[in-house]
Order: C-alpha cells, then structure tokens, then sequence
C-alpha cells in the first residue's frame, strides 16, 4: 500500500482515539524498538533512562504519526490497552484443514445467553479471520491478553496486547474494515468469562537487613523501588520495572543486597501490578544485569 494510503489510515485510527504506533512494512511485528527488554543497551534515544517498549511509544499525535508515515509505508499497530479496546480474534484453521472456525465457537458461545450482541466495528484479517473491536468495560479488573481461553481459534487483544489495524498489509494480504461503526461494549458475559484469575496469596519478601543507617537506606531504596512498579500506570508498567531492577542492581553489585532478594523484591511488585511471568523475567533480569555495571556502595 502507497505511504500516503498508510498515513490517510493511520490518521483515522488516532482520530477515534486508538494509540497507534509503525509496524515492520507487511509485516506483524513493531518497527521500534527494534530489541527486547533484555538486549536493551540504552543505544536507542527513547531508551536512555530504561527500556521502553512498542505500547508506551504508541501515540494518538498527529504530528509525530505525519513524521513516521511519511519516512516508510510503515504498518499500523493498534496497542489495546491505551485505547480501552478488547479486540475478539477469531482465526479460521491453518491451511486447507477443515473444522470449525473461530466464528464458529464464538456463536456457540453466544447461543448459550439470551443477550443481543450489538454490531461493532470490525475488520477481516489478511488470512481471512475477523477482528471484533469491543470497548473496554469501565469496572472491574484490566483485561489482559488470552489465547483458546473462549475456546479454540479465538483469542483476545486487550492491556499488554496489540493487533495489525485496518489499511495494512501482511505478506501482502489486507486488513480491511468490513463494518465501519464505533466499538459496542464489550458483551457483559464474554467479558466475565475474560476477568483474569486472581493471583494466589502473596507472602511477602523478607530481606535480613543490618540495623543501622546503612539497612534503614537499603530498605527505603527497595520500597522505593516496588512502590514504582506498583503505582505506575497502565502501559508503563514494565518500563518501571526496568528501572527499579537498574536501581536494586546497582546495591546487589555494590554488595548491600543479594540478588535473590532483590529479584523477589521486584517478582512480587510486578505481579501485584499485573505484569506476567514472563515479561517480568525478562526486564528484572535485563534490569538488575544493567544495573550492575555500575555499583553503589552505601556507607555504614
């Protein structure tokens, strides 16, 4: 698709308010930042002060969406969170496998409840599926991303997740807007069978800390720090992480905490922010590994 087409498409997405941000050209994954959280190496001006992924770089500016369409026919990532969307992936089966699609299962599901599902804006993916964009219901807990949780070949996008938006292409398959409407909210019984499960009982972490000034700073560092994971904002979660991980790395290579200690510390903020597993991981390891190289002794 010409450039000028891609920017004409972008421009209508952050006009409804969805924070966009450029795709690879006919491609899936983001343009920047062009590393995971654990290679970061600070080199990317926007990482300067911590790793900063493809949801907070994703914007509803104008301007800067002008400057990086006009570069290169970018294509259009849509990250969920930020636009309060919950998008309903419905794939059909790889191949020339038969069986029943993704659309199949989702009108299972919604025979079993009396309940009209509104018509919602939706978009027919490149392999042929269909996106369903709902809003993001305004109580209860984010709604993060799901794989087979509705049943088979229907996944959601929702906090932490993103999907290729209308007006790209990938492998040089379209993504075309086939019902051009504003998003319905999200139906109240798909969204209770998508409240994530709660976390199990957190037992605090207790770092031995010695008694005088020195332990009384180490451990205000670490409430610091877990306070920052715990209070940032949807969309910046993990960049905090980062963060707090460079900051207790620089006291575990200064020889005032241990990295267990510090690594529990940061897992236990992180999941009570709701940050997974997996990318929590990551960044502490990223983090504390960054952290490291430059060591901070405190005084007794």
């Amino acid at each position: 698709m010409p450039t000028t087409d891609l920017l004409t498409a972008a421009l209508a997405h952050a006009a409804r308010g969805w924070h966009i941000f450029p795709l690879r050209p006919d491609d899936k994954r983001p343009a920047f930042p062009d590393h995971p959280a654990d290679q970061c190496t600070g080199r990317d001006p926007r990482c300067c002060t911590g790793h900063v992924g493809w949801e907070p770089r994703a914007t509803t500016d104008p301007d800067r969406i002008r400057r990086a369409w006009t570069a290169r026919p970018y294509g259009i990532g849509l990250a969920c969170g930020p636009s309060r969307l919950v998008v309903v992936d419905l794939d059909r089966p790889k191949g020339d496998t038969a069986g029943p699609t993704g659309l199949d299962t989702l009108a299972e599901l919604a025979a079993a409840h009396p309940a009209v599902i509104e018509p919602t804006y939706t978009v027919t993916t490149g392999r042929g599926g269909t996106h369903l964009y709902y809003r993001h219901p305004d109580d209860g807990p984010p709604l993060r991303n799901t794989a087979g949780t509705l049943g088979p070949l229907v996944d959601t996008r929702a906090n932490g997740g993103y999907v290729v938006a209308a007006g790209s292409t990938v492998a040089g398959r379209p993504y075309r807007v086939d019902l051009d409407t504003d998003p319905a909210p999200l139906p109240g019984w798909l969204a209770a069978r998508l409240i994530p499960a709660p976390l199990p009982p957190q037992r605090p972490v207790v770092v031995s800390l010695p008694t005088d000034r020195s332990g009384a700073y180490v451990r205000a560092a670490i409430n610091r720090e877990a306070d920052r994971v715990t209070t940032a904002p949807a969309g910046e979660r993990n960049r905090a992480l980062y963060i707090a991980a460079v900051a207790l790395g620089q006291l575990t290579a200064g020889g005032s905490l241990t990295d267990a200690d510090a690594s529990g510390v940061l897992e236990q903020a992180a999941a009570s922010a709701g940050l997974s597993s997996v990318e929590t991981a990551r960044t502490i390891r990223s983090g504390l590994a960054a952290g490291s190289k430059r060591p901070r002794q405190v005084a007794a």
